[in-house]
């Protein structure tokens, strides 16, 4: 049996999207040119805190809450015509979820790099 290890799967992953910075999507949130994703889990919310105008989509709906054709399908939660950038505690889910949504065929998608961890000491704030 040859398993992909999942520090293989995110390194292939980090070779297909498209990674910015915390204070690009900050620009890019200010300039309301994006959907802010945070997929963390909602213990981790709790414990952490909140990114102001952010999403919460949790990881494990993220494909399912995005497919129009998905009974659990979130009309008009996100502008579908403005850049999906997504975030979790420190890159490494956010890189897998945003190569599933680029295999999903959407075009206009990238992930924070340090996730939450490089949020936290940024201009973001966390409610």
């Amino acid at each position: 049996m040859n398993i992909k290890s999942s520090k293989t799967l995110v390194s292939e992953a980090l070779n297909e999207i498209k990674t910015i910075s915390v204070d690009e999507a900050f620009a890019m949130i200010n300039e309301e040119k994006c959907n802010l994703i945070d997929i963390r889990d909602v213990r981790e919310l709790e414990k952490e805190g909140r990114i102001e105008n952010s999403n919460h989509i949790p990881r494990g709906m993220l494909e399912f809450w995005l497919d129009p054709e998905s009974p659990y399908f979130k009309e008009g939660k996100l502008d579908m015509n403005k850049e999906i950038v997504l975030f979790c505690a420190g890159g490494l889910r956010s890189a897998l979820a945003a190569k599933t949504l680029k295999d999903m065929g959407f075009k206009k998608v990238s992930h924070i790099d340090g996730g939450f961890g490089a949020i936290k000491n940024s201009k973001f704030k966390i409610t």
